[in-house]
């Protein structure tokens, strides 16, 4: 489905007064449950390959692996099972160590619809933010 497309069928349902559901998708099963439930959007976070082992959503905001890679693979496993509802990357957009040209372009070649950021130094805040952007960690910091 082509941005268009996707945006298009959006803007429709909000016109008709409906509302645009999306959900977190953390495995192939989760997301074959979400689209059969109806939602109009599915996202995948590293934080779902947290959520499926029994831990909770915070988990995706700590050290605990390399987010981007982390969606990467789950996208393996998601992608290939949902058929009429757009994916979208919960893509760190911070990673220093990232091309993010071409990340975005590997992103968009494996058939996501768009990307969101996730983790990211925006649920930071006070004096550890302040540190983090000065240090070049945060999205105002890369210009």
């Amino acid at each position: 489905m082509n941005r268009t497309a996707i945006l298009d069928r959006f803007r429709a349902q909000l016109a008709a007064g409906n509302l645009l559901v999306g959900a977190g998708a953390g495995t192939g099963l989760s997301a074959k449950c979400v689209e059969a439930g109806g939602a109009d959007l599915i996202v995948i976070y590293n934080s779902g390959r947290f959520r499926m082992a029994g831990r909770g959503s915070l988990a995706g905001m700590m050290p605990y692996g390399d987010a981007n890679a982390i969606v990467v693979d789950m996208a393996g496993e998601v992608l290939p099972i949902v058929q009429h509802v757009p994916v979208l990357a919960g893509v760190c957009g911070t990673d220093p160590f990232l091309l993010m040209p071409v990340f975005l372009r590997q992103i968009k070649d494996m058939g996501f619809a768009g990307v969101q950021n996730f983790p990211t130094v925006g649920l930071i805040d006070g004096v550890f933010r302040q540190n983090l952007e000065e240090d070049r960690h945060g999205l105002r910091s890369r210009g």
